[in-house]
């Protein structure tokens, strides 16, 4: 009698075992969809931007990567201000810097963006202080360098000075690294979007990136550390892959050949959210022939936010010109 109960026990746990898993299962099994190849024109100068979305198979947007300056971070809680890292941009505070007069930028100590995306890591930092409900400026002036144009010119040097956020608004001030052509500036958050983006030199009105529901891999050039021989980081431009932290999720299968994988173990794997995690090697340059070579060996597994997965692997980093800046992919929705 024990053991029939015992065994009607194990019963009744089972049954509600399977009955989560299903219920914690977003996509029910299916069939996997057909391997798509794709080739990204980021093109030969690495001018390009192009937000890339995997369940359409095609950019959801493609924009000059010098177009904008600063990204204003746009979540509930989101006060994070990045620097647009394709175009070698970094920055540093003058504590009795006075905005608005001529900025002496000797002793600075420059600072760049952390490729991973933390938001804790980047150059401009915590630049407020909360007293009471209100958050406002912590007094230090933003001296920003904006970096180098796809052909390697320099762009130039801005004061910033970011006031408050209040009401979900950013307020703040820009000007010449000598104090004129100020300008009191207000961006509101956009919900929509992972960060709304601003230019010190309006080159083209109203440019933001794509809605965050929109795109799921950005490729671009982006600054991230190196290392010397000897240990020591220097930052460089590397031109890769960079995911949206918001809509997917990512993984390496290090066992598996791309046509070995499947859905089933790749629900297995570690996933995370590190916005440079494909990054740039997937690809070396040989020093003996002059040309990039694709690790071709290197399967990514992206989580979709839908629950769908797909993994994905480099075939190439050339067009048919030979003309490098054009990284082909193969992917397949698992």
């Amino acid at each position: 009698m024990i053991r029939g109960y015992q065994l009607l026990v194990l019963l009744v746990i089972s049954i509600l075992a399977v009955s989560c898993f299903k219920e914690d299962e977003k996509i029910t099994p299916h069939e996997p969809g057909n391997t798509r190849v794709d080739t990204i024109e980021i093109t030969n100068l690495y001018k390009n931007q192009v937000y890339y979305d995997l369940g359409v198979g095609e950019p959801a947007s493609v924009n000059l990567r010098k177009l904008w300056d600063l990204g204003f971070g746009s979540a509930v809680d989101g006060w994070h201000v990045r620097l647009n890292t394709s175009c070698f941009m970094y920055a540093g505070t003058l504590s009795f810097g006075q905005f608005g007069m001529p900025a002496d930028t000797t002793g600075v100590v420059w600072l760049f963006d952390n490729s991973n995306g933390d938001v804790d890591s980047t150059a401009i930092g915590s630049w407020f202080n909360v007293i009471g409900n209100d958050t406002v400026s912590n007094g230090n002036l933003i001296i920003i360098n904006r970096g180098l144009d796809e052909s390697g010119n320099e762009r130039g040097l801005f004061q910033l000075m970011i006031d408050s956020l209040a009401n979900n608004t950013f307020y703040f001030r820009v000007a010449n690294l000598d104090g004129s052509n100020q300008r009191s500036m207000a961006i509101s958050k956009d919900p929509e979007l992972n960060h709304v983006l601003f230019s010190f030199k309006n080159e083209i009105d109203n440019f933001q990136e794509p809605p965050a529901n929109s795109w799921d891999l950005l490729f671009t050039q982006y600054t991230t550390l190196l290392y010397t021989d000897l240990g020591e980081p220097y930052p460089y431009l590397v031109t890769g892959v960079l995911l949206n932290p918001a809509r997917v999720e990512i993984a390496q299968d290090t066992i598996n050949d791309f046509g070995n994988i499947t859905f089933e173990s790749a629900k297995s794997l570690t996933y995370s959210t590190q916005q440079d995690f494909i990054g740039y090697d997937w690809k070396y340059y040989n020093f003996d022939t002059g040309v990039y070579t694709v690790r071709m060996d290197r399967v990514y597994i992206i989580r979709a936010e839908s629950g769908y997965y797909y993994k994905l692997r480099f075939l190439g980093f050339y067009n048919g010109l030979g003309e490098k800046g054009y990284p082909s992919i193969e992917y397949q929705q698992l």
